[in-house]
């Protein structure tokens, strides 16, 4: 049985609301997850799934009026969630840290990139402009930029989108956090270069022993490089488990309709793709049932899945996790047949 202090992060019951016209709505809905130190947790879903906004909630970055409404976020056994703002701020960069999805907007265009690595350093530490400089050029050298000590004095603009999200990345494990956040760090970046940046970043995690969190729609980035994966829709993280498992056996027909989504190499040239009909739900329309029933192949009208929230429960194997009524008995092949 794993406890706090085998996970690097763990969040668990994490309610995230907004205000609407009847009261706070959920956006994050109580999510649990936990990633172990130098494993790497893949987080999947449909563009407003609540993937970015269960992670911004845990570093106390959702923006105003919203608000984290309830849960913990555990760091190496410190909550961040109801932390002083100095307090929170000290851990961001030191302990845990975030890559964000757009390159070009995460660096400023009328500062050096060693400069803005410079002052990422020193917003942690005492040293001087001399050290820091030198550690900014190890930093650059470790991400893989090319003649760093000349890179150096270079403006974001005279790098290209691999080269700027290396440089994010230098930012990001400057301080050797525990856990590092990777959001979409690959957006916009052409297929070459997104395997580069991925590289890199799992590169850094098994050389350091950090804890990687990938929040990412790509399941074929997902099969390459995490360890476990956690598929969210509508705010709630519907299924759970290692990436081998999930992959051969999914238990969610969300899950089961976004891997049947995908082309497969290997498959059958005609062989046709499930498409998921309808949109999500739009925050705050459910208040009772499965969020996924009006748009599920299998459930669709049951009284059990429009009455009653399927709960994230163990499936066959204790560690794969499912919030859907049929779990225990839903095979991809059966289901689809």
């Amino acid at each position: 049985m794993l406890t706090t202090n085998d996970y690097a992060l763990e969040i668990r019951r994490l309610r995230t609301v907004f205000p609407g016209p009847d009261g706070p709505v959920p956006i994050v809905h109580d999510v649990s997850l936990a990633v172990r130190p130098g494993e790497m947790l893949a987080v999947v879903g449909e563009s407003g799934s609540g993937k970015s906004m269960t992670f911004l909630s845990a570093l106390g970055l959702v923006a105003r009026p919203g608000r984290v409404e309830s849960g913990q976020v555990l760091v190496d056994g410190l909550d961040l969630v109801g932390l002083a703002p100095e307090a929170l701020r000290a851990c961001r960069g030191s302990v845990i840290s975030m890559i964000f999805q757009d390159p070009l907007s995460g660096l400023n265009p009328v500062f050096t990139v060693g400069d803005q690595l410079v002052e990422v350093l020193k917003a942690h530490s005492k040293m001087g402009r001399r050290e820091a400089r030198a550690k900014a050029i190890s930093l650059l050298d470790r991400v893989q930029i090319p003649d760093p000590q000349r890179r150096f004095d270079d403006f974001p603009h005279q790098f290209s989108g691999g080269m700027r999200q290396r440089v994010l990345t230098a930012m990001a494990i400057a301080h050797g956090p525990k856990v590092l956040i990777a959001d979409e760090p690959t957006t916009a970046l052409d297929v070459t270069v997104q395997a580069q940046v991925l590289d890199l970043i799992d590169a850094l995690r098994r050389d350091t022993g950090m804890a990687v969190v990938l929040i990412t729609h790509d399941l074929g980035i997902v099969a390459r490089h995490a360890d476990r994966m956690a598929v969210m829709y509508a705010g709630s993280v519907v299924e759970q488990g290692s990436v081998a498992e999930v992959f051969a056996d999914p238990r969610h027909p969300y899950t089961i309709s976004l891997l049947r989504s995908v082309p497969q190499v290997e498959g059958p040239v005609d062989a046709d793709l499930m498409s998921i009909r309808g949109q999500p739900p739009l925050p705050g329309s459910i208040r009772q049932g499965c969020p996924f029933e009006a748009r599920c192949y299998l459930g669709q009208g049951r009284a059990v899945c429009l009455q009653t929230r399927p709960p994230l429960e163990p499936t066959d194997a204790p560690q794969h996790l499912s919030a859907c009524h049929f779990a225990k008995v839903l095979h991809a092949e059966e289901a689809l047949a």
